[in-house]
């Protein structure tokens, strides 16, 4: 462990969802943080790469679900058994993020915590530890809750915003500048999305977020007390795993920025400044692929003739010929294959929902 691996700093890693948008090599019990999209290891197992000499792998704690659970703990067996926690169903960030708050107060009800989606993609891992560590020395010298915000490349209207104030003076942080939060804005409509990048004092809501326990705890009793009773519940609860099956389902169905966020007397805004992909869809999987002279992105071995601006994807080690095709999708797996136009790539989600059982 490197000194920055402070034995008080713990890391919850959000690794749920579905496997609706990277179908068919996608599935319910293979969302995207299970893929290997990018070479030899899934975004989770980078995720977890990336924390390396900043969080101990004991203090490491997964968050997913019972579909996922045995996979997860296929690909991560170094981890304790008790570090992996699933979920007995769905009930959106904010309980989520209590379960984890939750696991770490029993251990270390004076710790610094770290919560991070399972899968983004961030391959600038020096500059990502830097602007982590920063951000919980910023959350313990300010006893404020943090977040990383990502500076918006163009005017997206399916992420949520952060609105930055004034900057702030925190003591002991000078590496990164770190401003106040002036409000979290929900997902805008295209004009209104043109309109915060126009005013230049907003980045990109990343959900990424790092504070003291004392620090959440606090704001939990005071915007949300459901959950800090959960919290309290779990720290002196001598059968963690009964606890949360016997009480998760009970707490309110929100999201940690409506929940928390959005209340909180101080919130901070640390600006990313490492490389960001949140992944959404194929397109952009794309980028990261090679491409040939005519714009075809492909992993796999390709012939094309008269054939430009496609996306291969394949798991079956087939060779595939594009004749006579411009911008489409095409997706192979052991079992389907999927063949769309780009403009559609958002759409795939939708179609999941039609397919036969046994390929959701």
């Amino acid at each position: 462990m490197s000194q920055s691996a402070s034995p008080s700093r713990y890391a919850l890693i959000l690794a749920g969802g579905s496997g609706q948008r990277f179908w068919p090599i996608s599935r319910d019990a293979l969302p995207k943080q299970l893929l290997k999209l990018f070479g030899d290891k899934t975004l989770l197992e980078m995720t977890v790469d990336r924390l390396e000499g900043v969080v101990p792998k004991e203090n490491i704690v997964i968050l997913t679900n019972k579909q996922q659970e045995a996979t997860v703990r296929a690909l991560l067996p170094f981890l304790p058994s008790e570090n992996i926690l699933a979920e007995p169903e769905k009930r959106d960030t904010a309980p989520a993020i209590a379960l984890g708050v939750g696991w770490v107060v029993a251990r270390d009800p004076s710790a610094t915590m770290m919560v991070l989606p399972a899968d983004h993609l961030i391959q600038n891992v020096a500059e990502f530890q830097k602007v982590l560590i920063n951000a919980a020395k910023c959350a313990e010298a300010a006893s404020s809750l943090v977040t990383v915000g990502i500076k918006p490349t163009w005017a997206c209207p399916s992420y949520g915003y952060v609105e930055r104030g004034k900057r702030a003076s925190v003591l002991g942080v000078s590496e990164v500048a770190v401003y106040e939060v002036a409000r979290f804005r929900e997902k805008p409509n295209p004009d209104l999305a043109e309109h915060f990048i126009a005013q230049g004092n907003f980045t990109w809501n990343a959900g990424m977020f790092i504070w003291t326990i004392p620090a959440i705890f606090s704001e939990l009793s005071r915007h949300c007390p459901a959950l800090a009773d959960f919290v309290s519940e779990l720290r002196g609860s001598k059968d963690f795993c009964a606890t949360v099956e016997r009480q998760f389902s009970k707490l309110p169905k929100l999201s940690i920025d409506y929940a928390l966020m959005e209340r909180a007397s101080r919130v901070l805004n640390i600006e990313a400044t490492f490389d960001w992909d949140d992944v959404g869809n194929w397109t952009s999987v794309g980028r990261y692929l090679k491409c040939d002279s005519e714009g075809n992105q492909h992993n796999c071995a390709m012939t094309q003739m008269n054939a430009a601006d496609n996306l291969v994807f394949s798991q079956t080690g087939q060779h595939i010929a594009l004749l006579g095709v411009q911008d489409l999708i095409v997706v192979a797996s052991k079992d389907a294959i999927l063949i769309t136009s780009r403009a559609q790539a958002e759409s795939i989600k939708k179609m999941s929902d039609l397919l036969p059982k046994e390929l959701r």
